[in-house]
């Protein structure tokens, strides 16, 4: 197989269509596609979030590894807050507050103090 067979091919689109249609006609449009039909109530009770620290991480654009090594906290412990298995106590809630505040500062303090082994 040649390279040429294996790459993906741009596709366009007439955006036009679509920017013509009133709302409603998109709505209608949306509501056709059966693998895009919106949630019932009992279903987003049902739901879980994405967890905040899992946000603080994306947004860092950190792994759990990165993020537990460079923020001194056990990647078991991050593993189970991110699945819900467990939460963070309020100092621990605390402590990613800053993270999520100013995580260079939060780096920069962990950087100047000795930590035990």
């Amino acid at each position: 197989m040649s390279d040429a067979d294996t790459t993906m091919k741009t596709v366009k689109h007439d955006w036009s269509r679509v920017d013509a249609m009133t709302d409603a006609e998109v709505h209608a449009a949306a509501m056709k596609d059966p693998d895009a039909q919106p949630m019932t109530d009992e279903e987003f009770a049902r739901a879980r979030g994405v967890s905040r620290l899992k946000i603080i991480r994306r947004a860092l654009g950190l792994t759990q590894e990165e993020f537990s090594a460079r923020f001194h906290i056990p990647l078991g412990t991050l593993r189970d807050w991110e699945q819900g298995a467990a939460q963070p106590d309020q100092t621990a809630r605390a402590y990613l507050r800053a993270i999520a505040g100013d995580a260079a500062a939060v780096e920069h303090a962990l950087a100047a103090t000795p930590h035990p082994r």
